[in-house]
């Protein structure tokens, strides 16, 4: 499109030269007939015409210039169409949000085991002594290195395979967010079962008993694991909409349930 412009450019141009040389000619006719008076108008197209020649040469400098940098300027389109469908496909599979999981630790928590730290602190040795006693004789042997929660994402595959009664208007981005928020919880659970009591609140130390008589149960033994009653946001939520994440994923293989006592325990499932 540029080069098109700037050879019409040129086009007038040269259409205006052939209008000067004309002129030029009338003038030169005319100086032979009067000599004295034609050289000042002589003069002006002599200056017309250097600024014009200056013209031209700029604009064909210009146009140079923009026809090299057109093979640049396509390859650079090209590395950026490229790169864009690579982040697309990326974004598909990516959830909107990663949370650190540190932070959707239950804030109580963090807070209590500042205060009680301090406090322990300040008490006599033979009775944290004591309270240590009582903590071995509550806490079950559970096994070590469990590690960390499955983070177990679906795909949309896996999410396009559904019937849309199931599916309903549940997006990738949704489902996989709320797989991040069960992590969370239970890794917070885990926290929970392996603190000493005078690491923990009062309110605190009551779940803590519930999970570790839960956590001995076969069914969860060895395994990452939340309650129902965990699901508080941000993203799965104890809600119609949270309640149909729960199916999905467990009809994809990424959680089962049990029923312990009057506790409903969602086990995280890991990747076959």
């Amino acid at each position: 499109m540029e080069g098109n412009q700037a050879g019409s450019s040129l086009d007038s141009l040269i259409a205006s030269f052939n209008k000067r040389i004309g002129e030029l000619q009338e003038l030169v006719i005319a100086r032979n007939m009067y000599p004295a008076s034609t050289i000042p108008d002589l003069s002006a197209i002599d200056t017309a015409l250097s600024s014009m020649e200056l013209q031209v040469q700029s604009i064909k400098d210009r146009l140079r210039e923009e026809t090299e940098a057109i093979p640049k300027a396509k390859k650079l389109i090209e590395a950026s169409l490229k790169q864009q469908g690579k982040l697309q496909k990326m974004s598909i599979y990516a959830p909107s949000h990663f949370p650190d999981k540190a932070t959707m630790l239950n804030s109580d928590l963090n807070r209590c085991l500042l205060q009680e730290n301090a406090k322990q602190y300040e008490q006599h040795s033979t009775l944290s002594s004591l309270k240590f006693d009582e903590e071995a004789a509550v806490l079950p042997k559970e096994k070590k290195g469990r590690g960390s929660p499955p983070l177990w994402y679906i795909t949309v595959e896996e999410l396009n395979s559904l019937s849309s009664y199931m599916r309903g208007r549940l997006t990738l981005e949704k489902v996989n967010a709320a797989i991040n928020d069960m992590a969370s919880y239970a890794e917070a659970n885990a926290h929970l079962i392996a603190a000493s009591k005078q690491k923990l609140a009062e309110n605190l130390w009551e779940k803590a008993l519930k999970l570790r008589d839960i956590v001995t149960e076969q069914a969860v033994k060895g395994k990452h694991f939340f309650l129902e009653t965990d699901m508080k946001g941000p993203s799965l939520k104890l809600d119609n909409t949270g309640k149909a994440i729960l199916t999905v994923l467990r009809h994809l293989g990424r959680l089962s349930e049990t029923r312990i006592g009057q506790n409903r325990v969602i086990i995280l499932m890991k990747p076959h």
